[in-house]
């Protein structure tokens, strides 16, 4: 059975959601600091099951919203000391860090939307802030409010927690000191919409929450967007779908309250980053998706996804690992084994040149014609030069941010002194190498790579010391990038002449 006759995880969601309904599938995520790689993961995954669920001819449509009417919780690492002050303000109401945008939110929500387009994920986009106030969530407030305690049982009973005295589901904005404040709702009238409270600041004010001037508690406010989105499908964290968790009172509000229906749940483990754990940005230990792709084309990230059940973790090593993924990528694209939902509609695979090779290229090269040079010398069809530039730019980028010590190298100018302690098997051998490049037809790194095993065994000596020997002759230490890729690289003229002033 081929990859294409295997049944996709995707498949298997698309098949158990109702076939008789219009879908909403539901994706968000609150804008307080660069989206991260992690975040793509909640994202990606709605947009594959929409995808999937497309190919099987059911209605749906794909939405994100952004949950930029949250207040900022607190400085964060990447904010200067002075944003102290905006703490518990909305995020969408917040000065943008950089000037260049119209808000906080907007600072990084504009980067991750433009990457989302690159990934060919094109939901239609909300805005929480919006939503609120414009006014179309006046009556589900105004439901929430009057049965308040209703709400509160449900969510001490299913969560098993104990809640104020005094709960209330609903946090005014505070017109004194503009918090999304926590405050004691003093009075509540229906017909105007307009709740009189006190906030911790010590104001008492008035709120008209058909304006938005308001919001409801995460734990209400999904299940009211459940039933007033009209959501079918989500896919959200383990943390949500956890027994007792915002999934589980989520349901029961959504039913007893807004007699609305839960939606079809989809949750997914966490991606985490090699070496230092569960991304976030509150604690530094994050990738952002934008800066991901300046480094792999965006069919690569959506490999990450598609390859993996969401329930199922992921941990994203950036360094040797990612190469390891774009060559099982390349590997599905050229034998056309992926699902249509795998790849985007955006031509991310420009050409055929593997990505290790050109971690090679670019830094054996000098500069961009030399780039060409070695390309058009290996047989790479180049004619689409600025294709070839960005993948070019994406191999320097990953050198120089994520590329280990091991990968890294600089060709030395002369002969390294490292070559005077080369033993003479090893001399015998490199001899024995020039007379069999100097033969050689045609400079492939195929061909090269195998002709040092042969010259190796003449000289009786293991391969293992010639390989070392030719990184010594080439760069001054005992170990280099694939033998074959590099030596091609390096050009006829140069090997052979630096390799017989190795032996000279």
């Amino acid at each position: 059975m081929n990859r294409q006759e295997k049944i996709h995880w995707a498949d298997v969601i698309a098949a158990e959601v109702r076939q008789d309904i219009p879908h909403r599938i539901a994706t968000g995520i609150t804008p307080s600091g660069p989206i991260h790689i992690g975040n793509m993961r909640e994202v990606l995954t709605g947009d594959i099951v929409y995808k999937a669920m497309q190919e099987k001819g059911l209605e749906v449509e794909l939405m994100y919203n952004a949950d930029e009417f949250d207040p900022l919780r607190k400085v964060y690492p990447f904010l200067p000391e002075e944003y102290s002050k905006y703490i518990g303000m909305p995020i969408c109401d917040i000065p943008c860090p950089c000037g260049k945008h119209k808000s906080y939110a907007e600072h990084f929500l504009e980067p991750f939307l433009n990457s989302l387009e690159e990934l060919d994920v094109k939901p239609k986009v909300l805005r929480s802030s919006e939503l609120y106030r414009s006014g179309m969530f006046t009556e589900e407030i105004k439901t929430a409010l009057e049965n308040a305690p209703r709400i509160k049982k449900i969510l001490e009973s299913v969560s098993g927690r104990q809640l104020p005295e005094n709960w209330v589901p609903f946090y005014p904005i505070c017109s004194s000191c503009g918090t999304i404040s926590n405050a004691e709702l003093l009075e509540h009238d229906p017909e105007k919409h307009l709740v009189r409270y006190r906030c911790g600041c010590g104001h008492e004010g008035v709120c008209d929450y058909s304006k938005g001037e308001g919001k409801l508690v995460w734990r209400v406010d999904w299940p009211m967007r459940w039933k007033a989105l009209g959501v079918t499908i989500e896919p959200f964290g383990k943390d949500h779908a956890a027994a007792g968790g915002s999934y589980d009172t989520g349901k029961k509000i959504v039913e007893e309250i807004f007699g609305g229906s839960a939606p079809f749940p989809v949750p997914y483990e966490w991606i985490s980053l090699k070496g230092k754990g569960a991304m976030a940005s509150s604690t530094g230990v994050a990738i952002t998706i934008d800066s991901m792709l300046e480094i792999v084309p965006p069919d690569v990230l959506r490999c990450l996804i598609v390859k993996t059940k969401p329930e199922k973790a992921i941990t994203f090593d950036p360094g040797m690992g990612l190469l390891s993924l774009i060559d099982e990528y390349s590997k599905i694209a050229e034998k056309g084994e992926g699902r249509e939902y795998e790849f985007s509609k955006i031509s991310s695979v420009a050409t055929d040149i593997p990505f290790r090779h050109l971690v090679t290229v670019v830094q054996t090269a000098r500069n961009e014609n030399d780039i060409f040079d070695i390309l058009e010398r290996s047989g790479y069809n180049v004619t689409n030069r600025d294709a070839v530039i960005r993948r070019v730019h994406r191999a320097e980028k990953w050198v120089e941010k994520y590329a280990s010590d091991m990968v890294k190298f600089t060709v030395a100018k002369e002969l390294p002194p490292e070559c005077a302690e080369l033993s003479d098997g090893q001399k015998k051998a490199i001899s024995n190498l020039v007379g069999k490049y100097s033969a050689l037809n045609t400079w492939n790194a195929g061909d090269l790579h195998n002709v040092v095993y042969e010259a190796a065994d003449e000289a009786g000596i293991d391969s293992k010391e010639l390989f070392t020997a030719i990184y010594i002759s080439i760069l001054g230490k005992q170990r280099g990038p694939r033998a074959g890729w590099f030596l091609e690289a390096l050009g006829r003229d140069f090997v052979i002449e630096r390799l017989k002033e190795t032996v000279e």
